[in-house]
Formats: structure tokens, sequence, C-alpha cells
């Protein structure tokens, strides 16, 4: 696993460690979680557009093949 260190203003990790907190969970791995789904969003956010670009030049494809 690789290990990154970030610097956060100290109200961000003190709402980051309550919330953590509040979760039942360290610090580290709601950091873990968010940027995970905030990447995954990303991936989901790429497939949309992708889908949308190729729906919306469907007969333009037809056509040039």
């Amino acid at each position: 696993m690789k290990t990154i260190e970030l610097n956060l203003p100290e109200a961000t990790a003190s709402r980051l460690e309550e919330a953590a907190n509040k979760m039942g969970v360290s610090a580290e791995d709601l950091l873990r979680m968010s940027v995970e789904e905030k990447l995954a969003r990303l991936d989901e956010s790429f497939r949309d557009a992708v889908d949308q670009v190729l729906s919306k030049n469907e007969e333009l494809y037809k056509r040039l093949s």
C-alpha cells in the first residue's frame, strides 16, 4: 500500500475526525472510503459521457463503417 501525506486546514481536520468518530471508523479509513467513492463517480461520469457520444453519433458510425 502506498502512503500519501496530506495537509489539511485545522477546521477540516477537526470535521474529519468528528465525522469518523460518529461513523466508528478512523479518520484514515474515512478518507480512504471518500477517495474511493469519488474515483468511482469519476469513472461512472466518464462512462456516461462515452455512452452519450456513441449514442448521439451512432448513425454516423454506421455509415462510416
